[in-house]
């Protein structure tokens, strides 16, 4: 049954003989449908227009009087509003059916047909026409959805988090140069990416490269490319990431940490826009967009020395600074949806969201390992929930690890600073665990301490434990 006496599916009968469109009628009332009729194309358009008009399916003849089926698919097509029609003619032929088809129809029968014909027919209509509203529902909550995300990949709505995407949205309009800062885990990369994507240069993809991540021997061959012989192993020209990012953006995540002898290179790059390859004699020409990032101090590291300040200045034309989570605690259930919904289609899951206990945990939980700390925190939970939605017992890892413990602990060691340097560091190492789901040498990089350094500190806050059931 098409549906109840309620709401029963609607179909228009456009035909000029009337024995059709009686017979018609009454074969689709005996299957359940709602009908109307019209005797050609232009009465038929007229009850469109009407505000009793709505209909789901149309059943209209191609060849009456006057206008026919297929100027009624012209000419209807605004008042047609994504109707499905069907055609029908005695005079079936298949250059008809194409001519039908491109104005618009959905399906086209032969006269005379039988009652099986029609009923298939628009029950395939019929599939296709919950096909296109579930389209429409998912296109519209996709549009919600990309509406939180804001810009790019970036999720919030909070006022801190809004700055920083009103301020990217006006940058990315320009060439200029781009410093982004922020602690770990932030989603500075996100940043740059909304940057590439909302510019002039987005037809083609940003390249992207950690520079705390690339042995020092490599980095200088593979950010500025080589030429044949210029080392051992130089078989053959290299062109680099410099050169691959022509015409497009190059990300220098962690710039950091970027050697001091490839500093003096890069600020060559940025003034001139031009590379020399390893082993080359002369400049490459590249027209490319630098944003960089890092989670380091660099006025420190110029006070320090060990990043130059002429760098400095020539980086840090458009400074984006991203704030850490726990400055952006208002953004938490967006966070968290977000990336259950991500979660439940990689890992085959249906969790509906977060319960409110376990969400005021989430919003007094401290974050060092901001966003990324809050992704790895939210797929564990996933994987150990035991229902649909994710409790207090989902989330172990931030049991104790608010701040006001931090702070009652503090308050136990009096004024020792020997004591209290204990308590501080062992609350960040078991923050950092949590954050990188036990990883040890990715936590060593989120304290930026060595990783032979946190095996010590882990043995002698004992922390081994933790670390093992982890």
């Amino acid at each position: 049954m098409p549906g109840n006496d309620s709401n029963r599916e609607k179909i228009l009968i456009v035909d000029d003989e009337a024995n059709m469109r009686h017979m018609l009628a009454s074969m689709l009332a005996a299957a359940g449908y709602e009908t109307a009729s019209a005797a050609g194309a232009e009465e038929a358009l007229d009850m469109l227009a009407s505000p009793e008009g709505r209909v789901d399916f149309i059943l209209c003849d191609v060849r009456m009087p006057g206008m026919d089926g297929i100027d009624f698919l012209k000419q209807g097509r605004e008042r047609l509003d994504g109707v499905t029609v069907i055609m029908m003619s005695a005079y079936g032929t298949v250059d008809l059916a194409i001519e039908a088809m491109k104005n618009g129809a959905y399906d086209f029968i032969s006269k005379p047909f039988k009652t099986d014909e029609v009923l298939l027919a628009l029950k395939k209509a019929r599939e296709r026409e919950l096909l296109r509203r579930e389209n429409l529902r998912l296109r519209k909550k996709l549009a919600g959805y990309e509406s939180v995300r804001g810009f790019g990949d970036i999720v919030g709505r909070s006022r801190a988090i809004c700055e920083v995407i009103k301020l990217a949205t006006r940058v990315a309009a320009y060439d200029t140069t781009v410093l982004i800062t922020g602690e770990s885990g932030t989603g500075k990369e996100l940043v740059a990416r909304g940057i590439h994507l909302a510019s002039s240069r987005k037809d083609r993809e940003m390249v992207a490269v950690n520079c705390g991540a690339i042995p020092e021997n490599l980095l200088e061959s593979e950010l500025f490319g080589h030429v044949r012989g210029a080392f051992t192993g130089a078989d053959r020209d290299h062109r680099g990431l410099f050169a691959e990012a022509d015409g497009s953006t190059i990300f220098l995540d962690e710039i950091g940490e970027l050697p001091p002898a490839l500093q003096v290179k890069l600020l060559r790059v940025l003034q001139e826009g031009e590379v020399r390859p390893v082993g080359g004699s002369r400049g490459v020409k590249v027209n490319v967009r630098v944003i960089a990032a890092t989670a380091r101090d660099l006025s420190a590291g110029i006070a320090e020395g060990w990043f130059r300040e002429d760098l400095y200045y020539r980086l840090n034309v458009m400074p984006i600074v991203v704030p850490p989570l726990r400055e952006r605690l208002e953004d938490m259930p967006l966070l968290c949806r977000h990336f259950i919904e991500r979660f439940n289609v990689r890992l085959s899951l249906d969790i509906s969201g977060v319960e409110p206990a376990a969400m005021r945990l989430l919003m007094e939980h401290s974050w060092p390992g901001n966003v990324r700390e809050l992704e790895n925190v939210i797929e564990r939970a996933m994987v150990l929930a035991d229902g649909d939605t994710l409790g207090v017992d989902e989330f172990p890892g931030l049991s104790g690890t608010s701040g006001p413990g931090l702070e009652r602990e503090l308050a136990s060691v009096g004024f020792s600073l020997k004591k209290a340097k204990v308590v501080v560091e062992t609350e960040l190492i078991r923050k950092a665990l949590v954050a990188t789901s036990w990883n040890r040498s990715r936590a060593a990089e989120l304290l930026e301490i060595s990783f032979p350094s946190l095996l010590s500190k882990i043995k002698a806050y004992g922390l081994e434990e933790e670390v093992g059931e982890g």
